[in-house]
């Protein structure tokens, strides 16, 4: 494989934080493998799993610190990067994650999606993924959260994180989909054209082979 993509439960029930299978990527990353990580699989526990995102990715949620409202993000600027080719703006409703844990200095790091979370994304308690002081303030601010990001491995190879996801729905937005598609390429060591990877889906297919709930 030339990447891999963790798009799965996450914290304690993540399928990567099992020792071996962080030794196990550890040695594809170090090969030059591409990983990256969606919703709920930007989440593995603090230690030895959140030191090998950040190894593998760039950012993970780590919990108490950031969290996991749902909002509507509104996206208007994207930076000058492959996984941005072709990318319109958009407004999504997500259980976007924010205030994510990334790598010292945010070294490597590419902000791809940031938006402004309103005030009311704050209006739980504190918790381990609800709120605590440091986001608050954060939000207080105004200050941007990074949404996506694109990660330049110090030792080459490449990740990204992706914290929307939560909505199936949500992959019929083309700007969406157009993104994690991007970034996927990216990861992978390909070339992104100049207006991004085409795609299209319909209702019905997005409709199609759903668990029962």
């Amino acid at each position: 494989a030339d990447a891999i993509l963790l798009f799965a439960n996450g914290g304690d029930s993540h399928p990567a934080i099992r020792p071996e299978r962080l030794k196990l990527l550890d040695g594809l990353a170090a090969k030059g493998v591409g990983i990256g990580a969606a919703h709920y699989g930007v989440e593995v526990p603090k230690g030895d799993p959140g030191q090998a995102m950040l190894r593998w990715t760039g950012g993970y949620f780590e919990t108490f610190w950031s969290v996991n409202p749902t909002w509507d993000a509104t996206f208007t600027a994207f930076p000058n990067h492959p996984i941005a080719r072709g990318v319109k703006p958009f407004t999504i409703n997500d259980e976007w994650y924010f205030h994510m844990r990334f790598v010292p200095g945010m070294q490597g790091v590419t902000p791809i999606l940031s938006a402004v979370a309103p005030a009311e994304t704050m209006n739980r308690g504190d918790g381990p993924h609800s709120g605590n002081p440091a986001v608050r303030e954060a939000v207080r601010k105004g200050e941007p959260q990074v949404l996506m990001w694109a990660y330049d491995r110090p030792g080459g190879g490449r990740g990204f994180g992706f914290t929307g996801g939560h909505f199936h729905n949500n992959w019929g937005e083309p700007s969406f989909r157009k993104v994690v598609l991007n970034g996927l390429v990216w990861i992978a060591g390909g070339e992104v054209p100049a207006d991004g990877i085409s795609s299209t889906v319909t209702p019905d297919a997005l409709a199609k082979n759903q668990d029962p709930k």
